[in-house]
């Protein structure tokens, strides 16, 4: 056999065996969608529920690098503050040694392919099974990409010769140079995950190479080293151009993997007394998982009780870009693998209309506090709100650009009706932004025209204008959940007090009207009185948006 067929057959393999791992991570990510949703809100626990949940969504979706990036998207979304962002980071190291377990117990036990066609043949009846739910469709999906995985792993096993004398040779020379033959092992394996992708599938062809005879264990754990150094590769592309939170949660990502590293080189002799203690008599497969399980839960097992400070010390080596909290933030879409799962991308978009709500908040109880001081000169009040205003549309477009991009990729049937309700939602929080601009100008219309409003209209615009402020911290406080009927019928009696002193506002004008008031100063009243009761509408809107969330 060639090296020129070797390298072709490997290739083909390899890219069989990673595409089996993507099919089966997207069809478990659809299937558990709505699951995956309520398992990250354990993200901004303890630490300790960080790492279970990194653990947990790791072994699920069967690769840490889809974990470590959303974990990066979702700091740089401030889904994620970077004390918990480490903690799951941490138990997705650990939930990464699934893969390894599988390739041991499973892949060299007998023809991979006896279970690899019957559940390829077995999910495909379940995908094209049409009048099936599309949950049932997600789950053949999983199980084609089960199938496809074994499949590769079979032929990867049979795809790498057996070693001749020559070869035996080198590699006993390389491997009887004490410290040096670890690095070279580390380095071997840092540079095959980063052309792979994938810290799985480069243990996997590990694990194959030592069953095969062509390394001894000794060289495979100095390799699964190198595996866990390359596969920071990925949140570190993820967090090229984020913000700096996002950058300092790759860092973590990377110091964890390293240090972590560094303490088993340095401990190379014990720590493998240690990994052949608990692996006892089993296959050389098996001890390299156990290395591999073992040397994950050591280090989170150090790093988890220090989290804050080590979040401390990436924020001392990551510093802050000049001005980069006051920079408007425009949502990105989020590159792969979490494309790949568009319930999970539905979050960072649920983070961004909180954040909408709470700047409509924001607009709103300054313009009431503007109404009651009355200020000379509003030209400044007027510039910030309109900035505000711009940075709201901006935020309108691209929401629902990205809510769009993820309607039009396989979710969950649910997913897809949340993704309507939040575009009406977006429009709604960006038509309450244009409603406070608007009530400003009014304020600066009678400023500059000098148009007397009575200290009684005024008094009497607090109590209403409560009314609509109560409203919008309604929404700010139940964003993104469904809320309950009862809570409903709070929302309800809000929007009919609003309305009632609506109609009684009005009637005032023009009883005032009708005895002789200025004309201009009232009609402008009337302007303010039915922008106010529009925010009112609009927040009623959102809360009915609510409502209807799945």
């Amino acid at each position: 056999m060639t090296i020129v067929s070797v390298i072709i057959q490997v290739a083909g393999s390899l890219g069989l065996f990673l595409y089996g791992m993507k099919i089966l991570s997207e069809g478990v990510q659809r299937a558990a969608g709505d699951g995956l949703k309520r398992t990250l809100n354990l993200m901004t626990g303890t630490t300790f529920k960080a790492l279970l949940t990194g653990a947990g969504m790791t072994a699920l979706v069967q690769s840490s690098s889809a974990t470590t990036v959303m974990v990066v998207s979702f700091v740089n979304a401030g889904l994620l503050p970077v004390v918990q962002a480490a903690g799951v980071i941490f138990g997705a190291n650990i939930g990464t040694t699934i893969t390894a377990w599988i390739v041991s117990l499973v892949g060299f036990k007998f023809h991979i392919s006896a279970m690899a066609l019957p559940m390829i043949g077995v999910g495909f009846v379940m995908m094209t099974a049409v009048k099936r739910s599309s949950r049932f469709r997600d789950y053949g999906e999983a199980a084609l990409g089960f199938g496809l995985l074994f499949l590769g792993l079979d032929f990867l096993a049979h795809a790498i010769p057996k070693p001749s004398a020559d070869v035996v040779r080198f590699l006993s020379s390389v491997s009887d140079l004490g410290l040096v033959s670890i690095l070279i092992a580390v380095a071997t394996g840092t540079v095959l995950t980063v052309l792979v992708h994938s810290s799985s599938a480069s243990t996997a062809i590990v694990i194959t190479l030592a069953v095969e005879g062509v390394i001894g264990f000794e060289m495979a754990a100095g390799l699964v080293l190198g595996c866990n150094i390359g596969t920071t590769i990925d949140a570190m592309l993820a967090s090229i151009g984020a913000k700096t939170n996002a950058r300092r949660a790759a860092w973590i990502h990377i110091l964890f993997n390293v240090l972590g590293s560094v303490w088993a080189i340095i401990l190379f002799k014990p720590f493998l007394s240690l990994v052949n203690l608990l692996a006892g008599g089993s296959t050389v497969a098996q001890h390299i998982a156990m290395m591999h399980t073992v040397f994950n839960v050591i280090n989170a097992a150090l790093f988890a009780p220090f989290a804050t400070q080590l979040s401390d010390l990436v924020s001392r080596i990551v510093k802050a870009k000049p001005g980069e909290d006051a920079m408007p933030h425009r949502l990105e879409y989020v590159a792969a693998p979490l494309m790949d799962s568009p319930e999970l991308n539905l979050m960072r978009a649920q983070k961004e209309i909180s954040d909408m709500a709470g700047l409509c908040g924001t607009m709103f109880g300054r313009w009431r506090e503007v109404l009651k001081e009355r200020p000379a000169g509003l030209a400044d009040e007027v510039e910030r709100f309109k900035g505000m205003e711009e940075y709201a549309d901006q935020m309108r477009d691209e929401l629902s650009r990205f809510l769009l991009e993820c309607a039009g990729h396989d979710m969950s049937a649910d997913s897809q009706r949340d993704v309507g309700v939040l575009l009406r939602m977006v429009v709604d929080l960006e038509d309450i932004t244009d409603g406070c601009f608007s009530l400003m100008l009014l304020l600066e219309k009678a400023d500059s025209r000098k148009l007397a409003i009575d200290k009684e209209e005024i008094e009497s615009l607090g109590p209403y204008s409560l009314l609509v402020e109560n409203s919008l911290r309604f929404v700010k406080d139940n964003i993104n959940r469904k809320i309950s009927e009862e809570q409903m019928a709070v929302a309800r009696d809000l929007e009919d007090s609003i309305d009632d002193f609506r109609s009684a506002l009005k009637k005032k004008a023009r009883k005032r009207l009708q005895t002789g008031a200025n004309v201009k100063s009232e009609l402008l009243f009337i302007d303010i009185v039915r922008h106010v009761e529009k925010i009112g509408d609009h927040a009623y809107g959102v809360a009915h948006a609510l409502r209807e969330l799945k």
